[in-house]
């Protein structure tokens, strides 16, 4: 039996949360000179940009914490690992298909594929730890605009 300390599920915890909130900060910055999210004909209901870091900030920080759910209690194997890792790297690629090449057709079809991903993180997640689970559902939500909004952006913009 392995003996867990309050400080070893502590770092857990800080690790889980910081990789996401970290990775998504820097792809932010990688970006951010290529955002045109002001300048575009926008579908109805589209927030302001200065709503999308926080949101993000926010989901991330549930990732994170889901993550770490699963870690302290040694719930996390592959069947977690695999579509947590792949939703985040898809999820981290998407800002530089729409803003920096601009591909918004490409990038609607990449954030399909990460609506999916989520969904099945979420679902495996809830299956090992309901609360892990349930803390992706504004993360499903999200996403699940953000595709509404790229289609539209698509087909507003061409």
């Amino acid at each position: 039996m392995t003996i867990v300390t309050t400080w070893d599920k502590v770092k857990t915890y800080l690790l889980s949360i910081l990789v996401p909130l970290v990775s998504g900060a820097l792809v932010g910055l990688l970006t951010s000179g290529s955002m045109d999210y002001t300048s575009l004909e926008k579908p109805p209901l589209a927030p302001p940009s200065i709503l999308f870091p926080i949101a993000w900030s926010v989901l991330y920080l549930l990732m994170g914490i889901s993550h770490g759910i699963l870690k302290v209690n040694d719930l996390s194997d592959s069947y977690t690992e695999i579509p947590y890792y792949a939703q985040l790297i898809v999820n981290l690629l998407w800002p530089v298909l729409f803003f920096v090449f601009k591909w918004r057709l490409p990038a609607f079809i990449w954030i399909v594929t990460l609506d999916i991903l989520v969904i099945t993180m979420a679902v495996r997640f809830y299956k090992r730890h309901r609360t892990a689970g349930l803390l992706q559902l504004p993360y499903i939500a999200w996403v699940l605009f953000a595709s509404y909004l790229n289609l539209g952006i698509y087909l507003l913009n061409g």
